[in-house]
């Protein structure tokens, strides 16, 4: 596949290390309004890097846009003269939909949006993708990208701020559960490092259990917890002090936040 990332800034540079790291390119544009910090990228030899998004866009086959949301627009006027039936056009820009992509390229081209986050850059994205009427016949083919670099699923486009916060904002989420756990572990007499050592570690586990058995988590905790036990002890203090429950108010309160982002911008 010839696939050019326009915006290779730390979301686009972070796709295009998936996708090199699983060869799922024959040739690769990079593209950026200054190269200094990404030439050598060139280094794989299947990479050319460019100020010329018209030069990646002419010599690719899948557009992979991963520019800033007030630039979008505007690009997509610039390029939509060289654009050809044949294109797959993926953009990762938050909040900026297909219908407004539409209006300015129209409905014969393949516009698929995806919702990928920071863990991409290690392999371990969880990416939600949603596609136009005639994009849908190529959502497979953005789907095998994306799995390349993580897991991905097809998902209602008026789900995808819902994903961001699940998905992106997630990210943030769990991480300051990884650190509450290894505070925990310090106050138990691990050091720094070892407790986040621990923290990481497990958590990935949890998650790895999951994946690998396709389980509720509530069956694996019944594996854990034992009657009057120090598990079920220390998950029923948590309860109690609404670790379920303020979990579930942080989504909702992000949604809202992200659905205000919308409003303004209609």
């Amino acid at each position: 596949m010839k696939i050019a990332i326009i915006g290779a800034g730390n979301l686009g540079l972070s796709i295009a290390k998936g996708i090199l790291k699983s060869n799922g390119a024959t040739k690769m544009y990079l593209t950026k309004r200054n190269i200094t910090d990404i030439e050598h990228f060139e280094k794989y030899g299947n990479v050319t890097v460019t100020t010329d998004n018209k030069e990646a866009v002419k010599n690719s086959e899948i557009l992979i846009f991963a520019v800033q949301p007030l630039h979008i627009a505007q690009l997509l006027t610039d390029l939509k003269d060289l654009l050809t039936e044949n294109h797959v056009i993926i953009s990762t820009i938050t909040g900026y939909s297909i219908e407004k992509m539409e209006n300015i390229l129209g409905k014969d081209h393949n516009i698929i949006r995806s919702m990928p986050n920071t863990a991409i850059s290690v392999g371990k994205s969880m990416t939600c993708i949603c596609a136009n009427g005639k994009g849908k016949k190529r959502i497979e083919l953005a789907k095998a990208i994306f799995n390349r670099m993580g897991h991905s699923m097809e998902i209602p486009e008026v789900q995808m701020q819902a994903a961001t916060v699940i998905c992106a904002s997630g990210i943030a989420f769990w991480m300051r559960l990884i650190r509450a756990t290894t505070q925990g572990a310090i106050q138990l007499g691990f050091d720094a490092k070892e407790a986040q050592e621990l923290a990481m570690h497990t958590c990935d586990g949890a998650a790895g259990l999951l994946i690998a058995s396709g389980n509720h988590p509530e069956e694996e905790i019944d594996k854990v917890t034992t009657p009057m036990g120090c598990t079920i002890q220390g998950l029923n203090e948590m309860e109690h002090h609404g670790l379920s429950s303020s979990l579930i108010q942080g989504i909702v309160a992000s949604f809202d936040k992200i659905s205000e982002f919308k409003k303004d911008n209609q």
